[in-house]
């Protein structure tokens, strides 16, 4: 018997040729470097995109042009570790008693060998007749001393059972032959470990995205669902119209002013199509620095620019099959809007550095707070791609349009908020009802939920009324700070924002940015903010 050093040098040898004619012409290696190669790629491919049966068929049919046999079995080991049975067979002899044919290794320690010693074992003889017996004695009819081999077929720590050839010829396998089945066993288990793994991953992705469309569900408050049963005439419309478009795949526009609920009415479009079960991606073109937001959107490869040391998908790539939201849209530099039109146009997307496009299936929506026309007219925006997204717009009505909503919404944001302030069972009294519809809410449904989740953190009753809003019983505008304005003057829409974001950046001591800064207490993209703070006149100081 040769060493194992012997055999490994054999095998390199027989790797490198696929197959120097062995001693015995009857079991030549029938293979060739082109035929082998194109085996692997099937059983490569059959790992993720094929069932287990499509997989061990093409694994036994590339084994026959490696050595002959009339009867391949691929055995799999139960999880008692002490059975084998029968998952495949191929070869004349193959029938359904074969298929049926269950081996237990406390009866033939040989297998058991095989599969501790993680090495392939061609049987002689004087094996058959003093060792374990041959595996199909009384099952099928072979001459002693016929060509039988066993593989081990072991992927990494896992053992997932035993391969068997058999041949009528009273003859042995040779050594060669051997070592390049043990190499080819090994290759099939980590197919069949790779398909065992891609249906686990299936499995935990298909929980995973139940489990994050409840989330999702429980996080947004159903928006899709309250259209549908909202009082505002302006609501129910726009329902109508979410209906008509929901199932398309056409682009669609959503518009409104900053806080009125945009990326969920997006949520709420791609619950309704037929991408639900699919990703739904938001990225906010405002928020991510100029010179990230090409590899953000369409990915890039390694070596791309410095410090692309690996590959990077895109959001584009991460939403195939289901919807993106390029929120923020009217703030897309102009020459990404040229790649966008042409992504819409032509399905495609080409990673930064990289020379080739990639073919997609992904449901544009775009949303804005912006005037796109007159975005167009002063050159910020391209006509073309205005017009590429304008297939069907929406519009979403400011709170101020829509009070008939307001003791809903405030119940569906009241019910949301609890799990975020670890607080439950609060209501707005029909007072503070009537206080929070005499404002005129700049920032929307964003301002209201700011406006409820600071009363649910300080307020020492679960009945919130004016005072535990905020709010003043009689007059419009937040009572914050004992030295807050008290003038209740009627003033132009302008100017009560100019005096509400002055007051923001006055308790915010002028900060912008970050965690508890003026433009999240506003609910607005700091870019955005600092565009608003330039038309009112206003510093970081707030005056």
């Amino acid at each position: 018997m040769p060493s194992a050093t012997d055999r490994s040098d054999e095998t390199t040898q027989t790797l490198a040729g696929l197959g120097a004619p062995p001693p015995t012409p009857s079991l030549a290696v029938v293979a060739t470097p082109a035929p082998a190669t194109r085996d692997l790629a099937e059983l490569a491919r059959a790992a993720t995109d094929a069932p287990l049966e499509e997989l061990l068929r093409r694994g036994l049919e590339g084994l026959s042009r490696l050595a002959p046999y009339e009867l391949a079995v691929v055995f799999s080991l139960d999880a008692d570790g002490r059975t084998l049975r029968p998952r495949a067979s191929k070869g004349p002899l193959a029938s359904d008693v074969v298929k049926q044919h269950a081996l237990s290794l406390d009866d033939f320690p040989s297998l058991r060998e095989a599969l501790e010693t993680r090495r392939a074992r061609a049987y002689t003889e004087d094996d058959h007749a003093h060792g374990d017996g041959d595996p199909f004695d009384g099952v099928l009819d072979l001459p002693h001393g016929h060509a039988c081999m066993v593989a081990p077929l072991a992927a990494g720590d896992d053992v997932l059972g035993v391969l068997t050839l058999d041949r009528r010829e009273c003859v042995s396998y040779p050594t060669s032959v051997v070592d390049l089945v043990e190499v080819y066993a090994r290759i099939l288990a980590l197919a069949i470990k790779s398909h065992q793994q891609a249906r686990e991953l299936a499995t935990l992705g298909r929980d995973a995205l139940e489990h994050a469309r409840a989330l999702e569900e429980q996080m947004n408050g159903r928006e899709d669902s309250s259209l549908g049963v909202s009082r505002s005439p302006l609501m129910r419309q726009l329902a109508r119209r979410v209906e008509q478009v929901a199932s398309a795949s056409t682009p669609i526009l959503i518009l409104g002013e900053t806080g009125t609920g945009k990326e969920r009415l997006a949520q709420a479009i791609h619950r309704a199509s037929a991408r639900r079960d699919k990703a739904f991606v938001a990225v906010n073109c405002a928020a991510i620095p100029r010179d990230l937001l090409e590899s953000e959107l369409f990915g890039h490869v390694r070596g791309a620019f410095s410090g692309a040391s690996r590959d990077r998908l895109g959001r584009f790539k991460s939403a195939h099959g289901g919807t993106l939201l390029l929120d923020e849209i009217g703030e897309l530099p102009l020459d990404l809007q040229a790649k966008l039109l042409r992504v819409l146009q032509m399905g495609e997307v080409q990673a930064v550095g990289s020379d080739r496009p990639q073919k997609l299936d992904v449901r544009v929506l775009a949303a804005t707070h912006v005037d796109l026309k007159r975005a167009v007219a002063e050159g910020r925006f391209r006509e073309d791609l205005y017009y590429r997204l304008e297939v069907f717009p929406l519009t979403l009505p400011p709170l101020r349009e829509r009070l008939e909503d307001l003791p809903s919404l405030c119940v569906a944001l009241l019910a949301e908020l609890g799990p975020r302030t670890g607080k439950k069972g609060f209501v707005v009294t029909d007072a503070g009802l009537e206080a929070l519809a005499r404002r005129s809410w700049p920032g929307n449904v964003r301002e209201l939920a700011n406006v409820l989740e600071r009363a649910m953190l300080v307020a020492t009753t679960t009945r919130l009324g004016p005072r535990e809003l905020g709010l003043d019983a009689r007059a419009e505008g937040p009572v914050l700070t004992p030295d807050s304005p008290t003038d209740t003057v009627p003033v132009t829409l302008a100017e009560n924002e100019r005096r509400h974001v002055a007051h923001v950046l006055a308790r915010t001591g002028g900060r912008v940015y970050g965690e508890g800064g003026a433009a999240e207490i506003l609910g607005l993209p700091p870019t955005t903010l600092q565009s608003r703070m330039k038309k009112l006149g206003l510093t970081r100081r707030g005056g």
